[in-house]
């Protein structure tokens, strides 16, 4: 409509006096009459040209003026109808009173003030919603379907048929060509694929899966083609409940913005009244027309919405979902935060912090994890005598090695520990492989036979786990254990043999001797306590928050790696950004052990601890708190009870779906804690944006009014004055998209 009523200006003016037909018969007859009833002629001089006799151009405006009136009536009806007040009746009034007043160019002004504004509010939402319109159309809209003989239906030329995504039925297989988006979420049926998960989690390093995978709608195949099978439909997969969050909070009215609308019924009330005392003082009703003209109720209607849209279009550039836009007005008010320690403020596994090598001739020697040893200092280390005699080869290795053979061992359990030991094990073949490319060739086994040393990864054979003690297997024909002391240093029969003179277990080589009073011990009691006073004598004691898994290599007790869980990278950054946005008070709440607790909370700052808490004792403590606002962040299916009774909760997720983020009104798609910071950040921006917007324009458009009362502005300028205040107010409120934090 904006270009229509702009061209209509040429026509408006090129034929503003053309009266082809003269002047009308009724009007003459009616302006004699009025004329002859006042005696005195005082009807002529009136500001208001009555009656009207408009001529081609002005019949132009009366067109317009009448469309206008009647598309903006049906939408506040609408309005009403939806439950938001209908307070663009300020501008219809404008649109009549300068009608009536003769003003043809102020109601032209007005026309384009309404249809301009419009226009502008588009633009805002269109910009605001930015990051939703990316999403959209990146959103998967098509799905090949395999149709081979006993995967598919068989039919067809081709190997798969393209069918639109909402046709895909869970257990359907799809093939997936390079380069494309998967569009539902399934089960990896290839050996492997190379998935790009950036517009899912923000991830930017491409991440490598293996078949049995999960894989998820929205993100992007890499080189080679994929099949897998559908588990989910293409409504119920990870990328379009991503899609519908965002929608759902976009279309959502907050608090504040429906106190702005509430605000539009007394600043209507306001400008009415103005205008009224206007016409009443001075007589003219030009001068009603005059005020009305500038009372614009654009601030409160379009400038406040924008201002939220453009922050929820924000955070979701920043991996940040909400799922109203209350929850970004609370997001800025929010003065006590409730975190989970593990895998929210801790990093999700137990990590590796030292490998520990057995030494035959004192305490247990610490060896910092990625050093290589020299091979005479290993040999140290581990025999504590070359000139030791054995009667079996006894193999010495540094803490690259130990971390490579419990690592690749490890990698095949499901124990909590294990993925912190074959991540570290992983690392330790890289180590290995850079340093064999770098020359050296002084492996401290004499075989050479270790990865790492010219082979590019262990050869695993007869991988056994045993529940509750640990994983053994053959590496590189070499037996390896790894789990409780107990089990990997126990020899054959399954126990720790305690005869004087033999040690503790056959080929473990220690040389401890057993007092008779343990001989003479029950085989139970005797175990546990040679496995006590082996951790006493050849091992240092574990902190509060460690904890140990052993290793043992061709029956001999090698030494033990240290895991704990350790903090997130940015865990104190971000809680000391905490502090200096106002938060006033950060608790733990974790249902581990109070000493591992408060190490953790001392290394990144939080204010207060509550350990060793069941689930129910998590939601009665945010329950109890006494904060205007609280907040509860968490990323475990144990976090959902509490996520749900504080005032928010943020789920912490990597993009999968989980009980955490269905009971959460705020989800951070990056697993990134930093995340929390910055949602306060944006959320307190916008509401600061928000309200320098709307007091702007209206304390504008109150001067302009007031001015207007007097005769200082006259009716076609304060027309698009007022249009200069709506565009002012508009674009700031637009600012709430700039990232400036």
């Amino acid at each position: 409509m904006l270009p229509v009523v702009i061209l209509s200006a040429i026509p408006i003016a090129l034929l503003w006096d053309a009266k082809p037909w003269g002047s009308a018969p009724w009007v003459s007859a009616l302006a004699t009459r009025m004329s002859m009833s006042s005696g005195d002629g005082a009807a002529s001089s009136s500001a208001m040209p009555f009656p009207p006799d408009p001529s081609i151009g002005q019949w132009i405006v009366v067109a317009l003026v009448a469309y206008t009136v009647v598309d903006t009536v049906r939408g506040m009806i609408d309005d009403i109808r939806h439950g938001q007040v209908g307070v663009d009746l300020l501008a219809v009034m404008a649109l009549l009173s300068t009608l009536a007043v003769g003003e043809y160019w102020a109601s032209w002004a007005v026309v384009l003030m309404i249809t301009s504004g419009e226009a502008i509010e588009e633009y805002a939402q269109s910009k605001a919603e930015g990051n939703l319109n990316a999403l959209l159309q990146a959103a998967p809209r098509t799905a090949h379907v395999s149709n081979m003989p006993g995967v598919g239906e068989g039919t067809g030329d081709s190997w798969f048929n393209t069918v639109p995504v909402d046709q895909v039925k869970p257990g359907d297989v799809i093939i997936v060509l390079p380069g494309e988006t998967v569009p539902v979420d399934g089960e990896l049926l290839s050996g492997s694929a190379t998935l790009d998960l950036s517009a899912i989690n923000g991830e930017p390093v491409p991440r490598e899966v293996y078949a049995g995978a999960r894989v998820m709608s929205g993100a992007v195949n890499g080189a080679t083609t994929l099949a897998m099978r559908a588990t989910e439909l293409a409504a119920d997969s990870q990328y379009q409940r991503i899609m519908a969050l965002v929608s759902e909070a976009q279309e959502s009215r907050p608090a504040v913005v429906r106190a702005a609308d509430r605000l539009a019924v007394p600043f209507t009330v306001l400008s009415l009244a103005i205008a009224g005392v206007a016409w009443a003082v001075s007589g003219s009703p030009t001068r009603f027309a005059q005020v009305l003209v500038l009372a614009t109720p654009c601030p409160l209607l379009i400038a406040a919405p924008v201002a939220y849209i453009a922050g929820t279009g924000r955070l979701a550039a920043a991996g940040i979902l909400i799922k109203t836009q209350d929850v970004l007005e609370s997001l800025g008010r929010v003065t006590q935060i409730f975190f989970d320690k593990t895998g929210t403020l801790t990093v999700k596994q137990p990590q590796v912090v030292r490998v520990e090598l057995l030494k035959g001739d004192g305490d247990g020697t610490k060896v910092a994890t990625g050093t290589p040893a020299t091979p005479a200092a290993v040999h140290a280390s581990v025999t504590g005598n070359d000139d030791e005699p054995a009667a079996r080869h006894r193999p010495r290795l540094d803490e690259d090695h130990v971390l490579m053979f419990a690592g690749v061992v490890e990698s095949y359990s499901v124990h909590v520990l294990a993925k912190g030991i074959a991540a570290a094990g992983r690392d330790a073949i890289e180590r290995l492989h850079a340093r064999y490319a770098a020359g050296q060739r002084n492996c401290p086994e004499p075989e050479a036979s270790w990865a790492g040393h010219g082979r590019d990864y262990p050869v695993v054979k007869h991988v056994e786990e045993i529940a509750g003690k640990g994983i053994a297997a053959e590496v590189n024909g070499h037996a390896v254990r790894v789990g409780r002391l107990s089990f990997a240093a126990a020899g054959d029969d399954g126990f720790l043999s305690t005869g004087s003179g033999a040690g503790l277990g056959s080929g473990l080589g220690l040389g401890v001797q057993q007092p008779s009073a343990l001989a003479a011990a029950g085989p139970s009691d005797a175990s546990a306590d040679a496995q006590a006073g082996l951790r006493r004598t050849r091992f240092g004691t574990l902190a509060a928050d460690e904890m140990a898994s052993y290793v043992s290599v061709d029956g001999y007790l090698i030494g033990r790696i240290v895991l704990r869980d350790v903090p997130r990278a940015n865990a104190r950054e971000t809680l000391s950004g905490l502090h200096a946005l106002g938060v006033e008070k950060l608790t733990m709440l974790t249902g581990d052990k109070r000493a591992s607790a408060e190490i953790i909370a001392r290394e990144v700052g939080i204010d207060e601890v509550h350990a060793e808490l069941f689930p129910e004792d998590k939601v009665a403590a945010v329950h109890d708190a006494h904060s205007p606002v609280t907040m509860m962040v968490g990323d475990g299916v144990n976090d959902a009870p509490v996520l749900a009774v504080a005032d928010l909760g943020v789920a912490m997720t990597d993009g999968t779906s989980t009980a955490a983020s269905e009971s959460a009104q705020v989800i951070i798609m990056n697993d990134d804690i930093a995340a929390v910071p910055r949602a306060i950040a944006i959320a307190r921006r916008t509401r600061r944006v928000m309200l320098q917007a709307v007091i702007l324009g209206l304390a504008l458009a109150v001067v302009g009014m007031v001015a207007a009362a007097f005769d200082l502005i006259p009716v076609v300028v304060g027309a698009f004055l007022q249009e200069g205040i709506d565009v002012v107010s508009i674009l700031w409120a637009l600012t709430a998209v700039i990232d400036r934090d």
